[in-house]
C-alpha cells in the first residue's frame, strides 16, 4: 500500500504555502539588527549586541562586516557598531516618493505661529514613529529631533495623532500585550489607558504628549490624510518648553498645528 505526504493528500494547504513564501532567514536576522540599532542611544560592542538580540557573535560579526560594507552600519575604533547613514537615505527617500514630505516643506513656513517653534513630520513605522523631516525652532528642547529618529509611537504626540485613526484591534495588534516603554515617569504604560486617550484625542482633532518623551516638553500633534484614506498617512507635532509656554500661547499653537496638518493633507488631495 502506498502512503501520501500529507502535502499531497491537501492541494489547498499546498496553495496557501505557495501564496505566502517564508520570510529569508539572512534578511529577517539583517532586519532585527538593523532595528536594534535604530533603537540605540549609543553604540554598542558586538557582546552586547549578541546578548540583546540572542545572536551567536560569530555570526553576528558576519552580519556586521557586511552591514557597515553596504553604509547601513558604522564601526568605530574601539568595535562598537550603530546604525549607518544608509538608513536615513531611505526614510527620505520614502518621504519623497509619498509626496508627504514636498507637501510638508511646501506650506511649513507658510504659519507665523510657528516660525519659532520645532516642528515634525513622521509617519507610523510598527510601534513607532519615523520622522521624515524635522524644523528646528529657536529654542533648545531636551530631546534633538532629526530626520530617520524614531521613538515610541505611545510616547510622543505624532504617534498617538497616527493611533487615534486607527481601529482599536489595530492598535492592540501594534503594540502587543506586554506594558509600553517608558521614556518617563510620564509615561502612559498600558495599551489599555493609551486606547482611552486615543478614544479623547480622535475627538478633539490633535494629540499630546505631556512629558512623556522627555521631561520638561510638552508636544502636541495632528494627522495627515491623503485622498481616499480614512487612516492618517502620517503627523505633523509641535514641541514646546512647558515651563515657558502660557496657555494661550499652548492654545494659539495647538490651532497652528493643526492648520498645518490640514494644509499638508490639502496637497495631499485629501
Amino acid at each position: 500500500m502506498s502512503t501520501r505526504s500529507p502535502q499531497a493528500t491537501n492541494p489547498a494547504a499546498a496553495v496557501a504555502r505557495e501564496a505566502t513564501p517564508a520570510l529569508v532567514p539572512a534578511v529577517e536576522r539583517a532586519v532585527r539588527l538593523l532595528d536594534h540599532l535604530a533603537g540605540l542611544r549609543r553604540p554598542q560592542p558586538l557582546a552586547e549586541l549578541s546578548k540583546a538580540l540572542g545572536m551567536p557573535k560569530s555570526s553576528l560579526h558576519a552580519l556586521l562586516h557586511t552591514l557597515v560594507a553596504l553604509g547601513l552600519a558604522t564601526r568605530s575604533e574601539r568595535g562598537d557598531y550603530a546604525l549607518g547613514a544608509k538608513p536615513v537615505q531611505w526614510a527620505g527617500a520614502f518621504g519623497q516618493q509619498s509626496g508627504v514630505v514636498d507637501a510638508f516643506d511646501a506650506v511649513a513656513e507658510q504659519l507665523p505661529t510657528l516660525r519659532e517653534e520645532a516642528i515634525m513630520l513622521a509617519v507610523l513605522d510598527g510601534a513607532e514613529v519615523l520622522y521624515l523631516a524635522c524644523r528646528p525652532g529657536t529654542r533648545a528642547l531636551a530631546v534633538n529631533f532629526r530626520v530617520g529618529g524614531r521613538f515610541p509611537a505611545s510616547c510622543t504626540s505624532s504617534g498617538k495623532a497616527l493611533l487615534a485613526t486607527l481601529p482599536p484591534a489595530r492598535v492592540r495588534e501594534l503594540l502587543g500585550s506586554r506594558p509600553l516603554p517608558r521614556l518617563t515617569r510620564h509615561s502612559i504604560g498600558s495599551v489599555a489607558s493609551l486606547l482611552r486617550q486615543l478614544e479623547q484625542f480622535r475627538a478633539q482633532g490633535y494629540a499630546i504628549d505631556d512629558e512623556e518623551t522627555a521631561e520638561g516638553m510638552h508636544c502636541f500633534g495632528a494627522p495627515v490624510f491623503a485622498a481616499g484614506r480614512s487612516e492618517a498617512v502620517a503627523a505633523v507635532a509641535v514641541s514646546l518648553i512647558k515651563a515657558s509656554t502660557s496657555a494661550r500661547r499652548r492654545d494659539e499653537v495647538v490651532a497652528a498645528i493643526r492648520e498645518l496638518a490640514a494644509r499638508v493633507s490639502q496637497r495631499l488631495g485629501a
